[in-house]
């Protein structure tokens, strides 16, 4: 069975035949029909379609359907930017680009169905991790825990803003808005909730606040923890004794971590999550 890889980024460049059709070209028309109708509608034919031009004019540029997501997720990630520890603290860093990602993918839904299946090795998605654990490392953070902690953002990212994406498809299949869908499936939930009286009363409270503002609450308050936690484990480094469990036994892939003297600081010198756009609203971060 061959094994091997073969990625667009890989690819030893081709000379056009002639200068009707680039790759940034082809790369903003899938970015543009992805954006309009979702990653099924994808394919040579139709992104030929749109761009005027046959699908062996898009194969002279990318060998297949897979080069071509590889180049549209790396588009992605180059409208990410990571602030510089010169301009604000890592706290406030961490959630500039926690925001901005999340804000990346309501404005491309479709990116949450290649993330961790289509390789992000293009040059801004290799940017976009070497700032990410030169800014852990420079708050203090060592060896593994860089890469940890990188991962523990995005994922917390990817992971709380997906269902909302499919939630968001699935009001626009039903022609709903947040508040009218909300209010269409409350009498069901009361009913079933019917023998639970404490379930009864969380929902009247939390059927007050609107939708869109429920989901941003949310995500703050999970992004909140998150940071507060590895402020926490870097002031008191990784291996030190945690409460309730016992210790943990040394490792050589492991490696400690300083206090930093940010640690204790709250955001609040750099942009707050409060001053986000609101979700799915489509403006940069």
């Amino acid at each position: 069975m061959d094994h091997s890889f073969g990625s667009v980024w890989t690819r030893e460049p081709r000379a056009a035949k002639s200068p009707t059709l680039s790759r940034a070209q082809i790369v903003r028309a899938a970015v543009e029909l992805l954006d309009a109708e979702g990653s099924e509608a994808l394919s040579m034919r139709r992104l030929g379609a749109r761009l005027g031009a046959g699908a062996t004019s898009i194969y002279w540029h990318v060998a297949n359907k897979d080069q071509l997501l590889e180049l549209v997720l790396d588009e992605v990630y180059g409208e990410l930017v990571v602030p510089d520890l010169g301009e604000v603290g890592w706290r406030d860093a961490v959630f500039a680009f926690a925001y901005a990602m999340r804000q990346a993918i309501f404005r491309h839904p479709w990116v949450t169905s290649i993330i961790g299946t289509t390789p992000a090795l293009g040059p801004n998605a290799m940017r976009l991790t070497d700032r990410m654990l030169t800014l852990f490392a420079e708050a203090g953070f060592q060896g593994l825990d860089r890469d940890y902690a990188v991962s523990t953002i995005t994922s917390y990212v990817t992971g709380v803003t997906t269902p909302e994406i499919s939630w968001q498809a699935m009001m626009t299949r039903a022609g709903a808005g947040p508040d009218e869908m909300d209010a269409a499936i409350r009498p069901a939930v009361e009913m079933v909730a019917a023998d639970y009286p404490a379930l009864l009363a969380y929902y009247a409270e939390y059927g007050a606040v609107d939708m869109s503002t429920k989901r941003a609450l949310n995500f703050e308050f999970g992004l909140t923890c998150l940071v507060d936690g590895l402020a926490a484990r870097l002031e008191r480094g990784p291996d030190a004794p945690r409460p309730g469990l016992a210790p943990r036994p040394p490792s050589a892939a492991r490696s400690g971590t300083a206090p930093h003297s940010e640690t204790a600081a709250r955001p609040g010198t750099g942009p707050r999550p409060g001053n986000a756009p609101a979700d799915g609203d489509g403006a940069a971060v």
